[in-house]
């Protein structure tokens, strides 16, 4: 349809595939380049509405794999307000030559993102003070309260497996009760102020809450297995917010059927799956990957990320497909 006289490129159609809480500020950033389409599609919808699209905009609902990218032949751009990909195959995307937009190594940007921090607190505390159980207990019309004595954060020791960006920020809160914390992270060696470096075996056996903030790689899938949990103190508390594909969950079901540890997690292996067999497991508190689910997180990233594709959209279009050879970096 060509340009017209403000220099909107009416014929780049921007799928935003998951839209529901997109910030006013960034489809203005985006509609300046082209048709923007808000929509909320299942997985058929999808497959349907992505003929035409030369931007797909998806959140964590699905798997961008090969059959949907062979449904796709416009595309150019998929972005992703997120620091993990397991839920995009990168290796066909690239083979593509398309440009994956994500957060992965924005970390300064990220340094103001405390969502998933906040949530992995909550996780502890709701495992230690047995909130869930007692908000249904109530909800029921129950009041003993006695069914739910609880553990306080307040003296106990965290061990913090991964000391990177977020492990820093959970480090910092856990400060804030008055823990004993506790890091292991063979790629760091200064900890900041109340934090102690120890090794992963020292970490497992002294701590009395462990959590998991590594980054997916070849390396450290499933690193987290039998020995590792083996290693926790009877009684323990477990939490990953990081991603499910760290641990080994056969392993992780073991130890939560023999009742020597309660867990909580914000992430298990293949999401995109139906069912998991982590679902209805005693000792363990599930939620559907929410720690980067609030408003003001979504508000920052979905903005800062829309201005990284107007960027590449206002780009010649020789420049766009030369960048696509570094599909998987940003």
């Amino acid at each position: 349809m060509g340009q017209t006289g403000d220099h909107r490129v009416t014929e780049k159609h921007i799928l935003i595939a998951e839209s529901r809480g997109f910030p006013a500020a960034a489809r203005r950033q985006l509609e300046r380049h082209g048709e923007v389409i808000l929509a909320d599609l299942d997985r058929s919808g999808l497959e349907t509405a992505i003929r035409h699209a030369q931007v797909l905009w998806v959140r964590l609902r699905y798997h961008i794999d090969e059959p949907l990218l062979d449904l796709a032949p416009a595309l150019t751009i998929i972005a992703t307000p997120t620091t993990g990909l397991t839920h995009v195959d990168t290796a066909a995307v690239e083979r593509r030559g398309i440009r994956l937009v994500s957060l992965r190594g924005q970390t300064d940007f990220l340094k103001d993102v405390r969502a998933t921090a906040e949530h992995t607190i909550g996780l502890m505390l709701a495992l230690m003070r047995h909130i869930p159980e007692a908000a249904a207990h109530a909800a029921g019309g129950g009041w003993d309260r006695n069914l739910f004595r609880g553990t306080e954060l307040y003296g106990k020791t965290v061990g913090i497996v991964g000391y990177g960006r977020l492990g820093r920020i959970v480090g910092r809160y856990l400060r804030a009760f008055d823990a004993r914390v506790l890091a292991a992270d063979p790629n760091v060696f200064e900890m900041s102020d109340g934090v102690q470096r120890v090794s992963l075996e020292h970490l497992l056996l002294a701590s009395d809450i462990v959590t998991l903030h590594v980054n997916l790689c070849d390396e450290t899938r499933r690193f987290f297995g039998r020995r590792e949990f083996s290693l926790l103190k009877p009684g323990s508390f477990f939490v990953n917010t990081s991603r499910g594909e760290l641990v080994d969950e056969p392993a992780l079901i073991e130890a939560l059927r023999s009742g020597r540890i309660s867990a909580a997690v914000d992430v298990i292996t293949n999401e995109h799956a139906a069912g998991s067999p982590l679902i209805g497991l005693p000792n363990l508190l599930i939620t559907p990957h929410i720690g980067g689910c609030t408003v003001e997180s979504m508000q920052k990233t979905e903005v800062f990320l829309a201005a990284k594709v107007a960027d590449l959209l206002a780009a010649p279009t020789e420049t766009a497909r030369a960048c696509g050879s570094t599909a998987s970096r940003i």
